[in-house]
């Protein structure tokens, strides 16, 4: 499985850094609407909506908001999307506690569940676009997102295989550990210490961004297992098959939808205090 999921990452990496670095930012949008849009039919599936064209309406009235959201990117009301995708990751974090909530595969549920998901992908699609297009530095600053949740995946498998006894939370994913979570904050936090050198980022405004990519990290962490709940709900392994290795897209993506949404804003925040 290792070998398979080293395969696959080498191939989707360099794709993800080229599209994220080379193309406009209007390219980069409609390339993961597609993505998103993939992920939401997954993660109704998983919510229990079994119609195909139930959830093909629901996927084709996602894919037509986008639009206005693109036309708002740079209005106010923008940051208010992207906010209410934080506060949604809050209360995510506390679904977690709560594990039983919504479990019960009723229409109700499923809704709930959806309705979730949208809270989910909206503000992380709309917060990717903010990045990417925020500054002349836009495209590097989205890889710098992306990357902070990359280093974090990878370094919490290899600290969690070879260091991991005690249990992150066995009753929604037995895999996750302790020492998972740890590697994924040293991981993530050097990697910011070095990008925010190659930013320019000196001192108080440095320490910021490395406290940034912690806090994204966490956010990550609770994207993950709340997928993971979900998943587990519906007794399924996978959301897709769709990365050999990988899973779908829901499976590539969960740790994004809640980091992006968290490191624009804390982004924006830090942008803000430390103005000149």
């Amino acid at each position: 499985m290792l070998r398979q999921r080293t395969i696959t990452a080498l191939v989707l990496v360099p794709a993800g850094v080229a599209i994220v670095l080379l193309l406009p930012t209007i390219a980069l949008a409609a390339i993961t609407a597609v993505m998103v849009l993939i992920a939401l039919w997954e993660w109704a599936r998983l919510s229990g909506f079994r119609s195909r064209p139930l959830r093909s309406a629901l996927v084709a009235i996602t894919a037509l908001s986008f639009v206005p959201l693109w036309f708002i990117r740079n209005e106010p009301v923008a940051w208010w999307i992207i906010g209410a995708g934080v506060v949604w990751w809050l209360v995510a974090a506390l679904w977690l506690r709560h594990i039983s909530f919504a479990a019960a595969p009723t229409r109700e549920n499923a809704t709930i569940k959806v309705i979730a998901g949208l809270f989910a992908i909206l503000p992380a699609w709309l917060a990717l676009a903010e990045l990417h297009a925020g500054s002349p530095r836009g495209p590097f600053w989205a890889l710098f997102a992306l990357t902070i949740v990359w280093a974090a995946d990878i370094a919490a498998y290899f600290a969690g295989s070879r260091y991991g006894k005690v249990k992150l939370c066995p009753q929604i994913s037995p895999n996750k550990t302790i020492a998972g979570v740890y590697g994924a904050l040293a991981g993530a936090g050097s990697l910011a210490v070095v990008g925010g050198w190659l930013f320019g980022l000196r001192g108080l405004e440095w320490i910021a961004l490395v406290a940034l990519g912690l806090v994204t990290v966490v956010a990550s962490i609770v994207g993950d297992l709340f997928e993971s709940l979900i998943k587990r709900q519906a007794n399924v392994k996978d959301s897709g098959t769709l990365f050999p290795g990988h899973g779908g897209i829901f499976d590539r993506f969960d740790s994004l939808f809640a980091a992006l949404p968290v490191f624009a804003a804390g982004k924006a925040l830090l942008v803000l205090v430390f103005a000149p």
